[in-house]
């Protein structure tokens, strides 16, 4: 059986600034533009995804509003690609809100909840997968700054987000945290990333436990090695061309091969799931 995802030709070696541009990038990332098919999981709904502009949170959006949800749009500063999301979530007949800015701040997260329920009408989903990384060879190369920011967007953004929401969020409600094999495995040169995601599990696993009540259910899916603008935004160009060759698949994952997990999660077919990780990682063991 052909793998259509497979990159062909490998991806070369290239570099952007970050935040990086799907754009941008070579090759460009299946975000489920074109293959998607909903049937109405979550219809009704309104999920709020940080870093929906690309990658990952772009693939769950689309999957989302196929899937009958509204969304906000939440992202950094990408306004091209975030309106490239919008695009795709109208086209599915879906409602979408889009809103710039920076997740580190409490109060544009608390902004971020009231606007999902003030245009959208409530909340029931809330998708924490920005994220952000930088590679290092030695930790006296990471400043406190850089560690400052690794955390506050990492892990405090998803706090601020679920503090926020939590009271707006009816039982049936949905928190998914996008944690990392990095939580489990982690790599040297992404020393404040990799801790960042073993804190974003234990708050997966914590909070699950603290809202179950509530009728509220956490999880968290761990990608491996996944094709984004984040990777040639922050990796070396010659790191970068070999991005994902470790995996038993022997290729990076797609954004679109990640959102049947958080589909399945957000949804009633993940009824019974909470405090759970899902690995989506091309076969790299989380032990």
């Amino acid at each position: 059986m052909t793998d259509t995802r497979r990159p062909t030709p490998p991806h070369p070696a290239q570099h952007q600034d970050p935040p990086g541009e799907t754009k941008l990038m070579q090759p460009i990332p299946d975000h489920w533009e074109h293959s998607y098919k909903g049937n109405g999981k979550l219809e009704g709904k309104v999920a709020l995804i940080t870093g929906a502009d690309s990658g990952i949170g772009k693939a769950v959006a689309i999957a989302f509003a196929r899937e009958g949800a509204d969304i906000l749009i939440s992202y950094l500063s990408e306004d091209e690609d975030a309106a490239d999301t919008a695009k795709w979530v109208k086209e599915a007949g879906s409602k979408a809100v889009v809103v710039a800015g920076d997740i580190k701040s409490e109060d544009h997260c608390k902004a971020l909840v009231q606007r999902a329920v003030d245009e959208l009408g409530h909340l029931d989903i809330l998708v924490n997968n920005a994220a952000f990384q930088r590679t290092y060879a030695d930790i006296a190369d990471i400043t406190a700054a850089e560690w400052d920011e690794t955390f506050k967007t990492n892990i405090y953004a998803p706090f601020f987000l679920s503090k926020a929401a939590i009271p707006h969020m009816k039982p049936g409600s949905a928190i998914i945290n996008t944690t990392s094999i990095q939580s489990r495995q982690p790599s040297p040169q992404l020393l404040a990333y990799a801790s960042t995601k073993g804190a974003l599990s234990n708050f997966t696993a914590g909070l699950a436990e603290m809202v179950a009540e509530k009728g509220i259910r956490v999880n968290a899916v761990a990608p491996g090695p996944i094709w984004t603008p984040l990777i040639p935004s922050t990796m070396p160009a010659e790191k970068a061309a070999k991005f994902g060759e470790q995996t038993l698949l022997g290729r990076a994952g797609q954004p679109a091969e990640l959102a049947g997990a958080y589909a399945l999660l957000a949804s009633e077919l993940g009824s019974h799931m909470t405090g759970a990780v899902i690995p989506v990682t091309g076969g790299e063991i989380m032990i």
